[in-house]
């Protein structure tokens, strides 16, 4: 292929889309409350309301912006101040790679491409990560009774990881992660990892508590 051509491919497939960099990850389906109320934010989301269009959440880090985002739409404003700050609530919509970073509004932007999603894996793990998200959810209950866990049918992982309190390195790579199969499986690795652990500070806490007298 030549030069050319390869940039044409390119300029079809990127899309440009204003950045709000945040030292959090969002993900695909999952909602985010915001106040804006620095002045070009406030810019870019009522422009972004004016034209009914998304804007990109990256995550900050120490060297600049995360390759992989994804994309975010408002669902609603829940209040406007006289000043112009915003209360929205908004949700996770698509992945994408940032390509170039432009840097001629006040606000950044950058050519993205939307990743598509590999093909899916078998629906075991999807039942097998369940099961193990239940039992961590039972083990840092104490016995206490948990909500019923209602799953939605599309990206399971990013449902999971949302929930789970882990850094936001392990929760980036999740993102940037091609299909719903590898992010299963590394959930998975995670669960049974974590969970002996877990279960042998619960039982040690739980041998504290009692004064070294037998229960």
């Amino acid at each position: 292929m030549q030069v050319g051509q390869a940039c044409s491919r390119i300029e079809r497939m990127s899309e440009l889309l204003p950045l709000f960099p945040l030292e959090l990850v969002l993900f695909p389906g999952m909602a985010l409350p915001l106040h804006i109320f620095e002045p070009r934010y406030k810019e870019m989301i009522g422009e972004c309301l004016d034209r009914d269009s998304p804007f990109g959440i990256v995550r900050a880090i120490k060297d600049g912006i995360a390759q992989i985002g994804c994309s975010a739409e408002v669902v609603t404003v829940v209040k406007r101040y006289e000043d112009g700050r915003l209360d929205i609530v908004t949700q996770g919509a698509r992945r994408f790679e940032v390509l170039e970073i432009l840097q001629e509004r006040s606000f950044l932007q950058a050519d993205v491409k939307f990743l598509v999603e590999e093909s899916d894996g078998p629906s075991e793990a999807k039942e097998k990560a369940l099961d193990l998200h239940h039992s961590l959810l039972l083990i840092a209950a104490s016995g206490q009774a948990i909500p019923t866990i209602e799953p939605p049918e599309d990206f399971l992982s990013f449902y999971l990881i949302s929930q789970l309190p882990v850094d936001l390195d392990f929760k980036q790579t999740i993102l940037s992660m091609p299909s719903e199969a590898r992010r299963l499986a590394t959930l998975i690795e995670y669960y049974e990892a974590i969970l002996p652990k877990l279960g042998k500070m619960v039982q040690a806490k739980k041998k504290s508590g009692s004064n070294g007298h037998v229960m």
